[in-house]
């Protein structure tokens, strides 16, 4: 009998000419200190994405759980993820809201190391926000570049990747939002707010422009891919959303690092037009409030924003070690919501690539998997994991070597002083 399915939904995405943009790393002095200072920002911009792989990710976005469902396993990108990704922390401070004051021309002026006057004469409104041309930017940013002025270069270059490349809003402009993101420099949750509200908003209307940062969420998707060679070569030239999209789906449990998940997450986002809430512990998620932005008669955001600086934060002590193991409960649970959803494309049950005896994963007695689909792909040597612990210990045994040089040369360097300093 022939699986009902759901009708595949049409997606595009926002895709910034960042052809000028990539032109102006050529001014960038020192690499490796502008990845220190703020992130692994230069390779979003050379990220080739695969919008067909987007596209059929987005078709899988479940809008009841807000994460991605598939037969087997779920998917959702997490601030620790993102964090890793974009190389850059998250600050322990309430997110970006758009109730922070608008900056004035003196302090973009002040942000940017460029005279208050040109701020004034180039900020300019499109689509009812503030902002800064892009080609004004890039004409600065080049001027200062060729002069060899590392800091304002710097600050104007970051700023374009900040509004055209991390949060695109319209075409060759920087609007306020990002100028305003950017002088907190505390971009990871809105950058992940960014990305679930667009998809949700998106699956809500049946489709359209998915606004946020692609390059980023591009990265995250393919990080849980398999790397094999088998898998990423495409010799057939099939495409995603027919062929090639079975093999995303049969990847099971045993072949994927599922997810990194925030046992406790709160996001607030805004955006030009809604404000996007929502609370995910586990996998369970609250309901969102969405509202216009200028339409809030009874101040929910601002009640929201207050609540951000009431938060008990509670972590590894609290609420144990994460681990990637899934249990038959939740895999069985994976498995009907994915029943009751539909999937958007035919589904072939995944048969076994290699058979070879019993796994030897830990807790091999609790997790059952009737069908024993996904447990013959998982690495069934003892080997494997001997090798893994190997690596591990040498890891843990070269990091306590090297505490205990740096302690023995910190009491070489300051003991002697230290005592010498209270002698007679």
């Amino acid at each position: 009998m022939e699986r009902p399915k759901r009708h595949t939904k049409k997606y595009n995405f926002r895709h910034p000419d960042l052809k000028e943009i990539r032109n102006l790393t050529f001014y960038v002095l020192d690499p490796f200190g502008f990845k220190a200072r703020y992130g692994k920002l230069l390779p979003l911009l050379t990220t080739q994405v695969d919008e067909g792989l987007m596209n059929t990710l987005a078709q899988f976005y479940d809008p009841l759980y807000h994460c991605f469902s598939f037969p087997d396993f779920q998917l959702l990108p997490t601030l620790e993820e993102y964090a890793h990704l974009v190389g850059i922390l998250i600050l322990d401070q309430v997110p970006f809201s758009g109730l922070e004051s608008i900056p004035t021309s003196r302090e973009i002026a002040d942000m940017l190391h460029i005279d208050e006057s040109l701020v004034k004469a180039h900020m300019t409104t499109k689509g009812g926000i503030q902002g800064l041309p892009s080609d004004f930017l890039i004409a600065q940013a080049t001027v200062y570049g060729k002069a060899m002025s590392e800091d304002a270069f710097e600050a104007i270059f970051v700023l374009l990747i900040y509004g055209l490349v991390l949060f695109p809003n319209i075409d060759k402009f920087v609007d306020v939002n990002a100028i305003r993101i950017f002088s907190a420099l505390n971009p990871v949750p809105t950058l992940l707010g960014d990305t679930y509200f667009s998809l949700h908003l998106r699956n809500a209307k049946g489709g359209g422009a998915i606004v946020c940062c692609l390059p980023l969420l591009y990265k995250w998707f393919i990080s849980h891919l398999p790397q094999t060679v088998a898998f990423k070569e495409n010799k057939g030239c099939l495409r995603w959303s027919r062929d090639s999209c079975l093999s995303l789906m049969m990847i099971s449990l045993g072949m994927i690092v599922h997810m990194m998940v925030s046992r406790s997450l709160i996001l607030v986002v805004n955006s030009p037009m809604c404000l996007f809430l929502v609370h995910v512990v586990g996998l369970a998620t609250t309901p969102c409030v969405f509202f216009q932005e200028g339409k809030d008669p009874q101040g929910l955001k601002a009640r929201m924003v207050r609540a951000w600086r009431k938060i008990h934060k509670k972590g590894r002590n609290e609420l144990g070690p994460k681990n990637c193991i899934a249990l038959e409960p939740y895999t069985t649970w994976v498995r009907k919501r994915a029943s009751e959803y539909l999937m958007p494309y035919d589904y072939p049950r995944p048969t076994p690539l290699v058979v070879a005896g019993p796994s030897t994963l830990p807790n091999q007695g609790v997790i059952d998997d009737p069908d024993g689909a996904w447990t013959s792909l998982l690495p069934q040597s003892s080997k494997f994991w001997k090798k893994r612990y190997d690596i591990l210990a040498k890891d843990k045994a070269d990091m306590e070597a090297a505490y205990e040089r740096e302690i023995k040369r910190l009491r070489a360097a300051y003991l002697p002083a230290s005592r010498a300093s209270r002698d007679p």
